[in-house]
């Protein structure tokens, strides 16, 4: 009965204040010239098979604003980190909580410390293919090395193209399910997003990454523009 009075009660001060912790997607403004580079990316690998598609493993980074609840007064405060995770269609790979400014030496680290486990515990086996946007983080020199040394190959990404991540749909239903459980900190906001990421099912990263080629069919339909994704 508190707890049930608890939530309702903090629901109603959310709902009072407009604050549902909904994250404003990303559209990126897209000159012709990304239009034309997401058209013959979308081209080149529409066709590609489902063992193609099924060998990759997605990756991006998302600043998690999270609303702080202090209870029974139902103040509220901010608080953010910093995630970067990757998953493939047999489910989700790490998730790592960021710690301070992010850098390519940074990056470089995590892909390290997470990268190859990643897809060794998702058994995509040595030939798997990587996916990351065209971050200057991600296309940086000492990255590019790494990714060498590691023999990892890397899928050429169009620039400006998040509606072709499938990633970030699963970072809605990360925060989705994480605002849901009312995190009171940033300990325990870090701590939820991992627990919440692992509970993703296997079932919505395979349909994920088979919306694929349907993303690439939106973006020949729009002439390189903008998807509903």
């Amino acid at each position: 009965m508190g707890e049930s009075c608890r939530k309702s009660t903090i629901t109603a001060a959310l709902h009072q204040s407009r604050l549902y912790g909904r994250v404003a997607r990303r559209k990126p403004l897209l000159s012709a010239r990304h239009m034309k580079t997401r058209m013959e990316f979308a081209k080149k690998h529409l066709k590609d098979s489902k063992m193609v598609r099924n060998k990759i493993l997605w990756s991006d980074e998302t600043n998690f604003l999270a609303l702080i609840l202090s209870v029974p007064t139902v103040k509220h405060g901010g608080g953010s980190i910093m995630l970067w995770g990757c998953f493939s269609a047999a489910g989700t790979g790490r998730l790592v909580a960021i710690e301070g400014k992010m850098n390519a030496a940074k990056y470089r680290d995590i892909l390290d410390e997470n990268l190859l486990q990643s897809a060794q515990d998702l058994r995509l086996g040595r030939r798997f293919t990587f996916q990351q946007d065209n971050d200057p983080k991600h296309t940086a020199k000492i990255t590019k090395e790494w990714l060498h040394n590691n023999s990892v190959i890397v899928l050429e990404w169009s620039s400006q193209s998040p509606d072709l991540n499938p990633t970030e749909h699963l970072w809605r239903d990360l925060k989705m399910a994480v605002h849901q459980r009312l995190p009171s900190n940033l300990t325990e906001l870090e701590r939820i997003c991992k627990e919440e990421w692992q509970r993703i099912p296997k079932s919505r990263c395979e349909k994920l990454v088979a919306s694929f080629p349907k993303r690439l069919m939106a973006v020949l339909d729009q002439k390189g523009a903008s998807t509903k994704y």
